[in-house]
């Protein structure tokens, strides 16, 4: 090659790596665009659009039906019969109002967000304040609401709660009655708190850490109380994420989705489940517009959760934290009480975390009679071999979460590396980009189900030709809408937190942008890109919202399609045992997932 042909392969190589970026970025807005903006923008299009007009009489339809709204209609359907009407209920004594489904939806968002609360302050105080053996595993297990998948949480507390359940056996045994929390609001709420209390936890805990101790001291040295001291000094800095962490929790369970199925039903149904069942029944208008008002609800909050989180950044102590007291003191511990209190609350704990993973486990191996067993597993293989309507086969779950999880990591680690550089790096309008393109976390799974299930599913006319996109392309760009904000999460910091000078110094010395990323700077936070994958492949693993509308046919099922379809499974009996038994199975994949993701130093802070 002459030194023409060499000079134009260098500018060629300069201008690649120039470009490299800015494709990049586009390429992953492109797809974005493809698999989430546009399916959910259809969802929410249908909801305004009827016969090719603007219109909100969908909205409209769904907003004055007391079934949806409750007594609330009336604002919608007559607003001038309002004050008549809150004039009657005042002088009637203030009797009892049905809210309707948005009402409930709400109510029971709330009363799991006040549950989690309550189950996790005492946690972060505990890995706040105190050192003892054991800690830094406890505080990595509080990122497990990221990685177990709900449908076999909610196996776990079937089998935990349910009549043949472990808590009934252990009071039978005691010679005490039964107790059946099966589809009843505590159970939901319980439920949730277990998934969201450690959300609570961590994110208090990351807050009492960088309380400043100086300013304690301070206060104290003037002559405040202890309670004063914390009121005055330790509880305004704690409020920021004490409301973040209650926003988010608020979001969380306003959209919760599998829980609620397994353990309410349609008995309990909240919008999130009802939608589902409409788009089953493909009442697909009725259900576009319910995911249109349930989305814009939800982006709503996730707007004050950004506000919140921003506050408690901004609110962070930036002197030495209080140093952790020793929690075990021999005798001293017994006769302290608040150590006490806190080592009856880590019993509660125990069995709560615990208990319901452990009951899914132990009733996977307990036969009718007590015994041990191996026929839920047997009936599993046995499965395999099944050819009838709508037998679930196993393996070809197993093999599909897999292949799908694997798949997912191709598209959401280069998105998630690419949003993180935008967000680190991008100047002007970081940070706008960044939230607009993690709008995914504030998107039910069910309504971008709905949406790729209308546009890629159903099929998009573009240019004459109509574009159909299934099967298990569909479910991937689902997975990857899930997951890459995971990814994000746990890379920016870690983009964020790299010596400027080192890359100054790159760049000043010819590297292109591109060149130094690939060179230096995922190198140096290549921690954080594999937690981030390990995030990105459990959250995979155990998505359901979308997959259980986008899987086609058995053959494309996965683990926790193929769990809830075992739930209804009743071959061996009232047992749950089928539905154990696999549960089993994607709890000893998600567990691989978690100890990959705390061996690397998960960072992801929500």
């Amino acid at each position: 090659m002459g030194e023409a042909g060499r000079g134009r392969v260098t500018t060629l190589r300069r201008w690649t790596s120039r470009l490299a970026l800015p494709a990049g970025f586009a390429l992953t807005l492109a797809i974005l665009i493809a698999i989430f903006y546009y399916p959910v923008g259809s969802v929410l299009a249908e909801a305004v659009v009827r016969g090719g007009r603007l219109t909100v009489a969908p909205l409209a339809d769904v907003l004055a039906d007391p079934f949806y709204t409750g007594v609330a209609h009336h604002l919608f359907d007559d607003p001038t019969s309002v004050p008549a009407g809150v004039l009657a209920w005042m002088r009637a004594g203030f009797p009892s109002v049905e809210f309707g489904l948005f009402g409930f939806t709400a109510n029971q968002a709330l009363l799991s967000t006040v549950a989690s609360v309550v189950v996790g302050l005492p946690g972060a105080y505990l890995l706040a304040r105190y050192e003892f053996r054991g800690r830094r595993a406890l505080r990595s297990l509080t990122i497990l609401p990221f990685v177990l998948p709900s449908i076999m949480v909610a196996v776990g507390f079937l089998a935990m709660f349910g009549q043949t359940g472990v808590l009934n056996d252990v009071l039978g045994a005691l010679g005490l009655g039964e107790v059946n929390l099966l589809f009843t609001l505590e159970a939901i709420v319980l439920a949730h708190a277990f998934y969201n209390a450690p959300l609570v936890t961590r994110l208090v805990t990351a807050a009492w850490e960088t309380v400043d101790a100086r300013r304690v001291e301070t206060a104290r040295a003037l002559g405040a109380s202890p309670l004063r001291a914390f009121r005055d000094v330790v509880a305004p800095q704690l409020l920021p994420a004490l409301l973040t962490a209650a926003l988010l929790t608020f979001v969380f369970t306003f959209l919760s989705f599998p829980i609620v199925l397994a353990l309410g039903g349609l008995r309990l149904a909240t919008v999130e489940v009802w939608l589902y069942a409409r788009v089953q029944d493909l009442a697909l208008a009725e259900a576009a517009t319910l995911g249109a008002i349930e989305t814009t609800l939800s982006l709503g909050l996730t707007y004050l959760y950004l506000r919140y989180e921003a506050r408690q950044t901004s609110a962070r102590g930036g002197g030495a934290s209080r140093p952790r007291q020793v929690f075990v003191q021999g005798w001293r511990t017994l006769r302290d009480p608040v150590r006490m209190g806190l080592g009856i609350y880590g019993v509660g704990i125990l069995v709560l975390f615990v208990g319901p993973l452990a009951s899914m486990v132990l009733e996977s191996v307990t036969g009718p009679n007590g015994g041990f067993t191996t026929a839920y597993y047997e009936f599993l293989v046995r499965q395999q071999a099944a050819t009838g309507t709508g037998t679930v086969r196993p393996l070809p779950a197993i093999t599909n979460s897999l292949t799908f999880g694997f798949s997912t990591l191709i598209l959401a680690v280069p998105m998630g590396i690419v949003v993180s550089v935008v967000a680190v790096r991008g100047g002007a309008g970081s940070r706008l980009a960044e939230t607009i393109m993690t709008a995914p976390l504030a998107v039910s799974g069910v309504v971008v189900g709905l949406g790729l299930l209308q546009t890629l599913v159903f099929g998009t006319e573009i240019l004459g030709h109509r574009i159909v996109v299934g099967g298990a392309v569909a479910v991937v760009a689902a997975h990857a809408v899930a997951a890459y904000p995971f990814v994000t999460r746990n890379v920016t910091p870690a983009l964020g937190g790299l010596d400027t000078q080192l890359l100054d110094a790159a760049r000043s010395l010819g590297a292109s942008r591109f060149r130094v990323l690939l060179d230096i700077e995922l190198p140096l936070v290549a921690a954080a890109v594999l937690a981030g994958s390990a995030f990105a492949f459990a959250i995979s693993i155990g998505e359901f919202d979308t997959t259980v509308l986008l899987a086609e046919g058995v053959s494309s099922y996965t683990m926790p399609v193929a769990l809830e379809r075992y739930i209804g499974n009743r071959s061996l009996g009232p047992s749950l045992g089928p539905a154990t038994a696999m549960g089993t199975v994607l709890l000893a994949v998600t567990a691989a997932s978690f100890l990959v993701i705390e061996r690397l130093g998960g960072r992801w802070e929500p």
